[in-house]
């Protein structure tokens, strides 16, 4: 049985469309206003959303989301409230969710209830960015068995790997746009060309860019390259600096302007 994040790519790809995938940080600004924020993306024309799960030391992320995270815990955001905050997202939608978290919150927690507990709340995969290819066996029997996907991530740099990575790869191949961490760019200097090239190769599944992309501009610039974008730091940015009404709205209006320069 599919989960949602491929029966939503399929669903895509049979019209002839990109994915929009968008990221925000739970409990940034507080429980209700992430929860806001999803649903907001969600009729906006997201078609999956990342909730990142707020980390100590997120050593992927850049200052924006790093920032946001501290805020987060300062707040008292934890794994737990994050899973009862998507069974509450959950009474209004049924689109894909992702998990973005770091191996250490999952082995803490315990592997195999955290994956039990993804499932029961309405997780569909999770994004593990610390975990290396060569490691997934560690979550791959508990995330499997509660049909959980477990999301790959491939880099400009990662030359030969991408064939190993890309062979057990489910849902999408996360194509991390540049090598650093997360965050808002003006410019990507990446040849997108030469990376795509090697990555459709071996690619079986959807291939969705993201790191730093960050305006509609450049997801017209760059869609051409992939079957999809992730942006994250923009929409964090929003909350960052907005109330919660003010944001809200704003973050509806950015997401439909990433889905207008998809589409058209």
């Amino acid at each position: 049985m599919n989960n949602r994040i491929e029966t939503r790519l399929a669903e895509l790809k049979a019209q002839n469309r990109k994915a929009l995938v968008t990221y925000i940080t739970a409990g940034c600004g507080g429980y209700e206003q992430t929860e806001d924020a999803v649903l907001a993306m969600d009729k906006a024309g997201a078609d999956i959303i990342e909730i990142g799960v707020p980390f100590s030391d997120p050593v992927a992320e850049g200052p924006i989301i790093q920032e946001a995270s501290l805020k987060a815990l300062e707040r008292n955001t934890t794994l737990a409230g994050t899973f009862e905050m998507v069974k509450r997202i959950r009474k209004s939608t049924d689109m894909p969710l992702l998990l973005m978290l770091y191996v250490n919150t999952v082995f803490r927690y315990g592997t195999e209830k955290f994956f039990s507990q993804c499932k029961e709340s309405g997780i569909d995969g999770v994004i593990i960015p610390d975990l290396p290819y060569e490691e997934y066996d560690e979550i791959k029997e508990d995330a499997d068995k509660n049909g959980i996907i477990s999301i790959s991530l491939v880099t400009p740099v990662s030359f030969g790997r991408i064939e190993k990575i890309a062979a057990s790869a489910r849902g999408f191949l996360y194509c991390v746009s540049s090598t650093g961490v997360t965050g808002v760019r003006e410019h990507l200097d990446t040849d997108f060309t030469s990376f795509f090239e090697n990555v459709n190769k071996y690619s079986k599944i959807p291939n969705i860019l993201g790191f730093g992309i960050s305006t509609p501009e450049q997801v017209r610039d760059l869609k051409q390259y992939a079957d999809g974008v992730i942006t994250g730091s923009a929409v964090v940015r929003l909350i960052d600096e907005n109330n919660r009404a003010e944001s809200t709205k704003k973050i509806s209006e950015f997401t439909a302007s990433l889905r207008d320069a998809l589409d058209n």
